[in-house]
C-alpha cells in the first residue's frame, strides 16, 4: 500500500530535514515526479492573490483551490485558472475549508492584514505550510502567536518580501548584498543611520487614507461583509472599507505605512545585523489621527539600544535630494551608491566592496525549503521583528506620541493604552 506523500510531509514535520529523492533519478535535473510536486490554494484572490507573480501552476507547485468571501472575485480567479492553467480549480468561501482541504499543501495568505496572523495560525495547526503576505500581522500581538505556532507546528513560513535577498535595493541601482557586506566590514563606522525617503528612490503612499464619518451604504449582493470583517470590529458597510482601499482604516491595516513599511523596513533589520530584536524608541511627527481612519504623518524615527536609527521621512518632510541613504562616522552612501569614505568620495567602492567576505547565504527558494523542512530567508522569525517596526509606529501614530520599547519583553514600557494596542480585542467568534 502507498504511503500518501502529503501524510507523510504532515507526519515528518517534527524532523529537521527528510530524504528526497533526487529529481535526475525520477527523469532527468529538472523533471518532478507526480509524488514530489507540491500544492498550494490562495486565500483571497481580489487584488495580489491574482496578480501574476503569485497566481502560477507549474511543475514545482501546483494551484488547486481559492478562496474569497466576494463571489465576483472567486469567479474571476476561478477564470483565470482555466485560461492560464486549463485547471478548473477547486472553490471555498470559508478559509477554514480550504486550510482542511488534504489537497493543499501550502496556504498562500493575500487576506487584508486583519486576517494574517488568525488564518496562518489556524494553517499551522492544520499541519500546513505558509506563503504570507506583507505586513505578517496587523498587532505585534498576533505576530508573536503566529511565530509560536509555526514553530510548535514545525511548519515553514514565509513572508512575501523579497528585498533583502533579491531584486534592486531602493535608488542604490543594486541588491542589498553589496550595502550588507559594507556595512559589516566597519568602513562606514557605527552608530548608523538609514535615512528612507523619496531621494533615495521612494515615496510612501499617502493616498491610502481613510475616510472620516463613512455613510453606511448596502452591502453587495456578491460579498459576505461579515465574514470579510471577520475579527474586525463591526462597522457599517462602505464601499471605501473593502477591497482596494481598504489600507486607510486602523481595524484592517495600518495606510502606505503597513501596506508599504516592512519592504522597506526589512532589509534595514539584515543589514544592521538586527534580526532578533528591534528599535527601543519611535518618535513620530504627524496631525493627530482618527479613531477610524488613518490619515498622513510627515516623520517617524526609530532608535535601536547602541544609536543606530532609522529614520521615515513622509508627506511634506523635505530633507533635499542629496541625503544619504545610510550615515556613519566614517562614511556615507547615496542614491546610485555614490560613496563617502572618511570625507572624501570613493568612486571604486564597488571595488572595494568585491573585496569583502560575503555574507552568509540564504536559502531563498521557498519550494525547496517546503520539501527539505529548512528555514527560509524571511521567515517567521525575522519576519516578526521587521513588521514589529512597522507596527511600534502604527502605535506611536494613533497615540501621537513617543513611545519606548522592551524588545526582548516586546512590550511598551510604563504606557498601558500602548500596550492595549499590543493585543487587540476581535469580535466573536473569532479568537487566537
Amino acid at each position: 500500500m502507498g504511503i500518501d506523500r502529503r501524510k507523510f510531509l504532515k507526519g515528518m514535520g517534527s524532523l529537521a530535514l527528510f530524504s528526497i529523492v533526487p529529481s535526475k533519478v525520477l527523469g532527468g535535473p529538472n523533471h518532478i515526479a507526480p509524488s514530489d510536486q507540491l500544492t498550494k490554494g490562495i486565500i483571497g484572490v481580489g487584488g495580489i492573490g491574482r496578480s501574476s507573480y503569485h497566481f502560477t501552476s507549474n511543475e514545482q507547485c501546483r494551484l488547486v483551490s481559492v478562496c474569497d468571501v466576494d463571489k465576483n472575485h472567486l469567479q474571476k480567479a476561478v477564470d483565470l485558472g482555466k485560461k492560464k492553467f486549463n485547471e478548473t480549480l477547486q472553490t471555498y468561501h470559508d478559509f477554514r475549508d480550504l486550510i482542511k482541504d488534504s489537497n493543499v499543501d501550502i496556504v498562500h495568505i493575500a487576506t487584508p492584514p486583519h486576517w494574517h496572523g488568525l488564518m496562518a495560525i489556524e494553517a499551522a495547526k492544520a499541519g500546513k505550510d505558509i506563503w504570507c503576505e506583507k505586513p505578517m500581522t496587523r498587532t505585534i500581538g498576533e505576530g508573536k502567536r503566529l511565530m509560536e505556532a509555526v514553530k510548535q507546528n514545525n511548519r515553514i513560513f514565509r513572508l512575501n518580501t523579497w528585498f533583502r535577498f533579491k531584486d534592486n535595493f531602493y535608488g542604490l541601482g543594486t541588491t542589498v548584498e553589496p550595502l550588507k557586506k559594507l556595512v559589516d566590514s566597519g568602513l562606514l563606522g557605527w552608530p548608523l543611520k538609514v535615512i528612507i525617503s523619496g531621494a533615495t528612490g521612494f515615496t510612501w503612499k499617502f493616498f491610502w487614507v481613510g475616510k472620516e464619518n463613512l455613510a453606511p451604504e448596502p452591502v453587495p449582493a456578491e460579498l459576505d461583509y461579515d465574514m470579510w470583517l471577520g475579527p474586525a470590529q463591526y462597522k457599517p458597510y462602505n464601499s471605501h472599507r473593502v477591497h482596494s482601499t481598504f489600507r486607510g482604516y486602523w481595524d484592517y491595516d495600518g495606510g502606505g505605512l503597513g501596506d508599504m513599511g516592512q519592504h522597506y523596513i526589512d532589509p534595514v533589520q539584515y543589514i544592521l545585523g538586527k534580526d532578533n530584536t528591534n528599535p527601543i524608541k519611535v518618535e513620530v511627527d504627524a496631525p493627530q489621527q482618527h479613531p477610524d481612519a488613518i490619515g498622513i504623518w510627515r516623520k517617524i524615527t526609530y532608535t535601536y539600544l547602541d544609536g543606530c536609527q532609522i529614520v521615515l521621512e513622509g508627506e511634506g518632510f523635505e530633507s533635499g535630494n542629496k541625503v544619504p541613504y545610510i550615515e556613519g562616522p566614517k562614511g556615507k552612501v547615496y542614491k546610485g551608491f555614490e560613496c563617502e569614505l572618511n570625507g572624501k568620495p570613493a568612486p571604486d567602492i564597488m571595488n572595494i566592496i568585491a573585496e569583502l567576505p560575503d555574507p552568509e547565504p540564504q536559502n531563498t527558494d521557498f519550494i525547496k525549503c517546503v520539501k527539505n523542512r529548512e528555514l527560509f530567508a524571511l521567515n517567521e522569525m525575522n519576519g516578526h521583528r521587521s513588521c514589529n517596526i512597522v507596527n511600534m509606529a502604527l502605535c506611536a501614530l494613533r497615540l501621537n506620541r513617543t513611545l519606548h520599547f522592551d524588545p526582548v519583553a516586546q512590550q511598551f514600557i510604563n504606557d498601558d493604552a500602548a500596550n492595549q494596542l499590543i493585543d487587540q480585542p476581535m469580535r466573536n467568534p473569532w479568537k487566537l
